[in-house]
C-alpha cells in the first residue's frame, strides 16, 4: 500500500484527488494520513468525500474512513469500469474536481462514458467549467494526437456559491491508441482575447461594470467584451473570465464576485492575473506557455502520456505554484516517473521523464 502524507507540501485536497485518480489507474491501494491537514477545517469536506465517492464507484474500491470530517482514508480499487454516472454534491462544492479525480482512470477505460455532475460548476479555489471547456480539454485532445477528442462537455446549468445546483454532462471517449505526450515550450503568437461576466440573480450594471473596467485596464474594445449566458434563476452569483487563446494553448483566468467586493476590485484582481501572465516571458523572447492553475491540471494528464509510451515530455509555465510541486511529489509515488523544475526569469522549465 502507498503511504502518503495528507499535510505534505500544499496540504489540501490536490493530494487526495490525484492520489484517488492515480490508484484506479494503477490499482495500487493507497492510504492517506492527516487529510488537509493545512486547511482551516481539516478533514473530507462534502467536495472531497464526493471524489471519494466516485473513485470507488468507477472501480469497486474498498474504503475505509470515508466520512464527513476523516483524516485518514484507505483506498483499495479494483479494476476502473466505463459506464453511466452522475456525481452529485448536496452543496456548491466543485463538480469539476470531482471529473478531475475520475477522469484519468475513465480515459485508460475499455469503453466510453457519460456522467452527470452536480453541484457547483464556477468556485473560487477550483477550476471552472470555462477553465476545463476551453483550456484543458483542448490539450488534452492534443494527447490524443489526431483520434476523437477524449472529453466533451456541455453546460446545462450553472452553480455557484452558496446555493450550487449547476449541471454538466460530460462525455469521456478512452483513445484507441495510448496517449502521446508533446513538448509545449511556448504559448505562440497570440490570436483573440475576451472576458465573459456572469451574473446571474444581479443587477446587469455588475457586469457592465466589471468589464468596463477590465477593458480599460487591458485595452480591449467593445466587441472583446461578452455577456454570459447564465439566467437570472441560476444565481445569485458572479464571476468575470477572461479567456485567451495563442497559437498553441489557450488559457482562462477566473475572478469571484462577492458580497463587499465592488465590480471595479473584481476586474483589478481578475487584470494583475493577466498580465502576471503577459509579463511571463523567458530570456529567447518567449512567453510561458501555461499559467500557474493550468500548469498544475496539466502535470498529471502529460504523465499519463509519458508512461504509457515511455520518453519525456516538457513545459513552460509562469508560476511553479506549490500545488504543482506537491502534485508531481504524489504522481512519482505512483508511477515510475522522475521530475525536474528549473527557473529561469520569469519562465519556469518542468520536464517528466520515464525511470528507466
Amino acid at each position: 500500500m502507498i503511504e502518503l502524507d495528507g499535510s505534505q507540501g500544499e496540504g489540501g485536497g490536490q493530494i487526495l484527488r490525484t492520489a484517488l485518480a492515480l490508484s484506479v489507474v494503477t490499482g495500487q491501494p493507497m492510504g492517506i494520513d492527516r487529510i488537509r491537514a493545512k486547511r482551516p477545517k481539516p478533514g473530507l469536506m462534502r467536495q472531497h468525500l464526493a471524489c471519494v465517492q466516485a473513485a470507488q464507484a468507477i472501480s469497486g474500491a474498498q474504503v475505509t474512513g470515508a466520512e464527513l470530517g476523516s483524516q485518514q482514508l484507505r483506498f483499495a480499487p479494483g479494476p476502473v469500469r466505463a459506464g453511466d454516472y452522475t456525481f452529485s454534491i448536496a452543496s456548491a462544492g466543485s463538480a469539476m474536481l470531482v471529473l478531475q479525480t475520475v477522469l484519468p482512470p475513465l480515459l485508460l477505460a475499455d469503453a466510453p462514458s457519460d456522467i452527470t455532475l452536480t453541484g457547483g460548476t464556477h468556485n473560487p479555489m477550483a477550476p471552472c467549467f470555462h477553465f476545463l471547456r476551453d483550456a484543458y480539454a483542448p490539450l488534452l485532445a492534443r494527447l490524443a494526437a489526431g483520434q476523437p477528442a477524449p472529453l466533451a462537455l456541455t453546460l446545462k446549468r450553472h452553480g455557484f456559491y452558496p446555493a450550487g445546483g449547476g449541471q454538466v454532462q460530460v462525455h469521456i471517449t478512452p483513445p484507441a491508441q495510448p496517449l502521446q505526450a508533446f513538448d509545449l515550450m511556448a504559448r505562440g503568437a497570440p490570436r483573440s482575447a475576451h472576458a465573459e461576466a456572469l451574473s446571474p440573480g444581479l443587477p446587469r450594471t455588475v457586469a457592465t461594470r466589471e468589464l468596463q473596467a477590465l477593458a480599460q485596464a487591458m485595452g480591449w474594445a467593445p466587441e472583446q467584451q461578452r455577456y454570459g449566458s447564465a439566467r437570472q434563476d441560476e444565481g445569485p452569483g458572479n464571476a468575470l473570465i477572461a479567456t485567451l487563446a495563442h497559437e498553441h494553448v489557450t488559457e482562462v483566468f477566473t475572478e469571484y464576485g462577492a458580497r463587499g467586493v465592488s465590480a471595479e476590485e473584481v476586474a483589478a484582481r481578475l487584470t494583475t492575473q493577466l498580465r502576471d501572465y503577459q509579463r511571463s516571458v523567458g530570456d529567447d523572447g518567449g512567453g510561458a506557455a501555461l499559467g500557474p492553475h493550468l500548469a498544475d491540471q496539466w502535470a498529471l494528464l502529460l504523465a499519463l502520456a509519458v508512461w504509457q509510451r515511455g520518453g519525456q515530455a516538457r513545459f513552460t509555465c509562469s508560476e511553479v505554484t506549490e500545488h504543482l510541486r506537491t502534485n508531481t511529489e504524489v504522481i512519482a509515488r505512483f508511477l515510475p516517473l522522475a521530475w525536474s523544475i528549473a527557473q529561469g526569469g520569469a519562465v519556469a522549465e518542468v520536464l517528466v521523464r520515464r525511470r528507466v
